[in-house]
């Protein structure tokens, strides 16, 4: 990885002195299908031809390809000895003219990683299937380029393919003697081009728009998957989404979809949920739901169709210079995602799930030792590729949210309509979005961006409550606070609200909005009310932070938090709970306790799923070991009751079985599992689909009541892609030391694996049920790391550090080996030390919270 990565200074030098015209593209991907002729990886042919500019005639720089081999380079006319110039990730340039024409012919290498062109083969027809994917750097992988976001050019692609394939790009394309040639392109970046091709299932529609001025814009609509999941695939919906976020984007930016035609392509063995590829969005083929799900399920796909179509205008027609400003999309796309959800369709509560599901991860990532402000410092591609993260998705959108609140909703949405027509397939930086909103907005952007976006970290706000003798508030002020590692206090627009019991349910009574500043903020507005039995600050989740009670606050929600009737302010009680378990301040089995006593009342699906993963969370990591088994009985037992008493056929039911069977290890447990796989017992209304076979049979794998014969077997019912990973992923949870050294050998000595499989055999491999069976790998693990860090691509290398680190051996001396790790391995790879403090400082929050709950 060293060799392939970028510096930011390597870009603005190159980019100081290039501009570039254009691209022509030709890929041959007829060597996808067939036999592998010959050793090394198979591979396709790619021509580029770049027309760019100088402006130093005689410079030298670079163009970046990453292949196997290259067989022609010319500049110019000037034929280049690739052996002198290409070095297997650049190609040195020199003696450029003024305007200029390179030439690159190259033999690719298709990917079983994700990144680049990633081949697949579908086990259930033998089909090939083809796409890209290139976030941060790896269109250089498939073509020849100019790999940095600020070195925009129009595209035209052509491709060749096996027959009977259809072939997709950016844009339109049709078919003639035998090669696909696609429309050019607006001025985009590297990273957003893309190619899929294969014998996809395809389902087109339209979308139609007319603007106040009588003008027309018609947008082709178009939704592929793999054959395989054709039967499930719910175009419908996908096109319903689609189409209420057109006109959502349409009504609020001003501006018209500029990229063409809009395709979404569901892939297989895809690393991410989603990328904003303009005319040909990318998501992972998981969308596509082949058993029933939940609500949330849908909720979440419609949440991410959002996403990626607000970055057709932040990212894709206004891009960062540098992964710096990686916020200028993520953070806008995050939010406009959820924004987008509740103004246009039907999942109107998506803010409960942003405030329950997406904050909670802004929450862990900044406070692990590598948070960064959401303006970061990317010194090169390794950072980027790392800053993907849940502070720059996440807190930044979050931290947007609080911007509309600061500032106003037109103030906001107007900046940004002049932020898309000044800066129109342009790139910018922080201070180009900043003067927009001061113009709109009449605030001090300097300011809040100070604070909010140059400095890392999150304040916790606690209520304080003096009251009378009367039973009335004297006063009540909020107090800010700041961990010693990141002091900054922050300037917050909050809803404080005070609740009491009324005929049975805890509701709100008062409600103040205040503008909190430095330590301590007196909210004048509610002096005089009466006492209450919550006081909620940051109600209505207007701002970023962490809540935290009061005594009498946190009492209440102990006895009454089910009976609380608005399911925002329920959801964010149980975050604030959540955090706390996380700080070691509220012991772990407390947390479960709450989950076992008031789980069952919450009717928000994806905060029920939410509090299920969160619980599991608490009993693996933060609850004692001397407590544990009695925690598992416990859940066990509430999640069996909660399954049995739910609607028969209904989202609580099918989320209650699945939890159920993440914390089943008694033999009676067991043996219901069994039994509704055989069919020997039965639940009213549960109906065990192919998706809910697999999640029985990894608790009975992992506990040693179902072997290789019985997985085998389901793997015939279901010999399909997603199966195969099931079965990978049961196949490593049984508990026997020849299989867990087996699963190792495959993810850590080998890669062979494409990258679903990998990220399949890790998750069998690390069962909380197998810490004994696992010590053996702590040692393995550290003395393996840095060398195939230096051996795999970045994905791989991020996948195996992060997933393999032994959190499970959850003790001093496991933090020990970490330290002594960090300590002889001063120089290695910064993002590598990243991974492992980021796994370090999971660990030590988990002793400190286990250590809470000893006490």
């Amino acid at each position: 990885m060293p060799g392939e990565n970028l510096t930011r200074d390597e870009a603005r030098e190159r980019a100081a002195l290039l501009s570039v015209d254009g691209y022509e593209v030709a890929l041959d991907l007829r060597s996808a299908v067939g036999e592998d002729a010959g050793e090394g990886p198979r591979t396709f042919r790619s021509v580029t031809t770049i027309r760019f500019r100088s402006n130093e005639p005689g410079a030298a720089t670079f163009a970046d390809l990453i292949a196997p081999s290259v067989t022609s380079v010319s500049l110019n006319g000037r034929d280049l000895d690739p052996g002198q110039v290409f070095d297997g990730s650049r190609i040195l340039l020199e003696d450029l003219a003024a305007e200029n024409e390179l030439v690159v012919d190259a033999r690719c290498a298709y990917s079983r990683t994700g990144e680049g062109m990633h081949r697949f083969v579908d086990p259930e027809d033998g089909e090939v299937y083809l796409y890209t994917q290139y976030e941060p750097a790896d269109a250089r992988r498939v073509f020849a380029n100019f790999e940095q976001p600020d070195l925009k050019a129009p595209y035209r692609f052509e491709v060749r393919a096996p027959e009977g394939w259809t072939v997709w790009s950016n844009g339109a394309g049709e078919r003639t003697d035998g090669v696909w040639r696609f429309a050019e392109t607006k001025p985009i970046s590297t990273y957003i081009t893309c190619v899929v091709a294969g014998p996809y299932h395809y389902v087109t529609d339209s979308y139609e728009r007319t603007f106040e001025d009588g003008t027309t814009l018609q947008i082709p609509l178009g939704a592929l998957c793999r054959k395989g999941l054709a039967p499930y695939f719910d175009a419908d919906d996908v096109f319903l989404v689609t189409k209420q976020g057109l006109d959502f984007f349409h009504d609020h930016f001003d501006y018209p979809y500029p990229f063409g035609k809009y395709d979404q392509a569901f892939v297989p063995e895809y690393n991410l949920g989603a990328m904003e590829n303009p005319g040909l969005v990318t998501f992972r083929e998981e969308f596509i739901f082949r058993g029933k799900v939940t609500r949330a399920s849908y909720e979440g796909r419609a949440n991410v169709i959002l996403h990626e179509m607000a970055h057709m205008w932040f990212g894709d027609l206004v891009t960062m210079e540098w992964w710096d400003d990686l916020w200028l999309k993520e953070s806008f796309a995050d939010f406009m995602g959820a924004f987008a959800l509740v103004g246009a369709t039907r999942f109107t509560d998506g803010w409960i799930t942003f405030a329950n599901r997406r904050k909670a991860w802004a929450y862990r990532a900044d406070q692990l030792p590598s948070t960064h402000p959401i303006t970061a410092d990317i010194r090169d591609l390794q950072d980027a590729k790392l800053n993907f993260d849940g502070i720059t998705y996440a807190k930044g959108a979050s931290v947007l949210k609080q911007l509309v609140a600061y500032v106003g909703q037109d103030a906001f949405l107007e900046g940004a309509r002049r932020y898309f027509k000044r800066h129109a397939y342009g790139n910018t930086r922080l201070g180009d979005l900043l003067s927009a909103l001061e113009e709109t907005s009449g605030r001090d952007m300097g300011t809040w961006a100070r604070g909010w976006l140059q400095t890392a970290g999150v304040n916790s706000l606690t209520p304080q409550a003096l009251l009378s003798t009367e039973g009335r508030i004297d006063e009540l002020a909020v107090v800010q606070e700041a961990v010693e590692s990141h002091p900054e206090l922050r300037p917050h627009r909050v809803a404080v609200g005070l609740y009491r019991q009324e005929e049975g349910h805890l509701v709100r009574y008062a409600r103040a909005e205040v503008d909190v500043d430095g330590p301590r903020t007196v909210v004048t507005e509610l002096a005089g009310e009466q006492a209450p039995e919550l006081i909620l600050v940051n109600d209505d989740d207007l701002t970023y932070c962490k809540i935290r009670f009061d005594e009498t606050s946190l009492a209440t929600l102990r006895e009454h938090l089910g009976s609380m009737t608005d399911p925002l302010a329920r959801a964010l009680c149980w975050s604030a709970l959540w955090n706390m378990t996380r700080d070691a301040l509220l012991p772990a089995p407390d947390f479960i306790d709450l989950v076992m006593r008031f789980g069952r009342r919450e009717s928000d699906i994806g905060v029920l799923q939410m509090l299920h993963a969160w619980a599991g969370s608490a009993l693996v990591h933060y609850s004692p070991a001397s407590w544990r088994p009695r925690g598992e009985e416990m859940l066990s037992r509430t999640a069996l009751r909660d399954l049995r008493a739910a609607e028969p056929g209904s989202e609580h039911q099918l989320a209650w079985a699945r939890f159920y069977a993440t914390v089943a290890s008694a033999p009676d447990d067991l043996n219901l599992l069994r039994g509704l796989l055989e069919g020997t017992e039965k639940i009213d209304g549960l109906d065990v689909d192919q998706e809910l076979r697999w999640t029985f049979l990894e608790p009975l794998a992992a506990h040693g009541a179902g072997d290789e014969s019985m997985l085998a077997a389901e793997l015939a019912r279901d010999d399909t892609a997603s199966g195969r990973r099931h079965q990978v992923r049961c196949l490593a949870a049984r508990p026997s030391p020849a299989v867990k050294a087996q699963a190792w050998a495959q993810v850590v000595e080998s890669d062979t694996l494409s990258n679903a499989l990998v990220e399949a055999t890790i998750a069998g491999f690390m069962q909380p049920s197998q810490r004994e069976l696992l010590a053996p790998y702590r040692e393995k693990y550290f003395a393996v790391i840095e060398r195939l860090w230096t051996e795999r691509s970045i994905q791989i290398g991020m996948d195996v550090v992060r997933g393999l680190f032994p959190a499970l051996q959850d003790s001093p001396a496991t933090l020990e080996a970490t330290d002594a790790w960090l300590t002889a391995h001063e120089g290695a790879a910064p993002a590598l030390r990243r991974l492992v403090l980021e796994a370090r400082d999971d660990l030590a929050r988990a002793l400190r919270a286990q250590a809470l709950a000893n006490d």
